[in-house]
């Protein structure tokens, strides 16, 4: 089953609801897809607050915060960059981001480094990593497949895909196909095209679209262009693709539409999204209760 999710309208509002009363958050986001009927939801502004919750049994677990280093809210900027399932020790992960901003409250002599720490469900627990990788493009999706989670990342005005195997804790990256240009002279959105990831590229404030998907990760020459697609000047922005390769995209009217590449035809689907929290879920239910898969 594939859910279109425009401000989470159509996965039980009333759970939502209680989520944004609960916890205080306004905008509510997915972080990757269904994994065995659960869904990783988080607040989008802050990346604080992460549920993970099964919608067919309503069963939920709160994660627990992480604890940095640095405790002032006002300076710790965290960012979730993907869930998943590690087969091999049958858990559950989460992975993301600590940075720091200074303040003028912070003295002079005093520096955080940024880290990396990943969340293991069998353990209810975040342990840091030591890993040096590109951090997630801002406003860029991610993607789990196969027991990888893939964003886009940036550093050094530079840009590439970077996937982290949640099994063996071990990253690659994937240089980008796109153009030298600078990283916000392109708008990218990563998703899962018939079983691969694909990126959907398109240069700023034109309705050119590039389709490809990528062959060999760590290489950059196996990236495949499989669709050039000129759409009309409403289109805003992608927001994902469905289980039978239909492309999703936000209107500038926040109207949602499908493309069907086979018939090369674009239509509205009836539903509304936000500019904040629109995205494209494949999600499979499934009945256990969360209790029963040790969440």
């Amino acid at each position: 089953m594939s859910a279109v999710i425009g401000s989470f309208g159509y996965m039980a509002p009333d759970y939502v609801d209680f989520i944004r009363e609960a916890y205080d958050v306004e905008a509510i986001s997915i972080l990757g897809s269904g994994i065995n009927g659960i869904l990783c939801i988080y607040d989008h502004d802050t990346h604080t607050e992460v549920v993970l919750w099964n919608p067919a049994t309503r069963g939920y677990m709160k994660v627990p915060y992480s604890v940095p280093d640095f405790q002032d809210e006002d300076s710790t900027d965290i960012s979730l960059h993907g869930f998943g399932y590690d087969h091999v020790r049958d858990d559950y992960k989460i992975i993301e981001h600590v940075g720091y901003n200074a303040s003028c409250r912070t003295p002079s002599h005093v520096v955080f480094d940024p880290f990396w720490e990943i969340y293991s469900l069998e353990s209810n627990s975040w342990r840091k990593i030591n890993y040096d990788m590109p951090i997630r493009a801002r406003a860029t999706s991610d993607v789990y497949l196969n027991g990888v989670c893939h964003w886009w990342g940036e550093t050094n005005n530079e840009t590439c895909l970077v996937s982290f195997n949640l099994c063996n804790e071990v990253c690659l990256t994937t240089p980008s196909p796109l153009p030298d240009v600078p990283p916000d002279g392109f708008g990218v959105h990563l998703t899962v095209l018939n079983g691969s990831l694909a990126l959907i590229s398109n240069r700023k404030n034109t309705a050119s679209y590039q389709i490809s998907i990528l062959g060999e990760f760590g290489v950059k020459e196996s990236w495949i262009r499989l669709f050039d697609v000129q759409l009309a000047s409403c289109i805003e922005q992608p927001i994902g693709a469905g289980m039978k390769g239909n492309i999703f995209f936000r209107k500038k009217d926040d109207q949602l539409a499908c493309f069907d590449l086979t018939t090369g035809l674009i239509e509205d689907i009836g539903l509304q999204g936000t500019d904040y929290a629109c995205q494209v879920v494949h999600y499979r239910i499934t009945l256990p209760s969360i209790g029963e898969i040790n969440v």
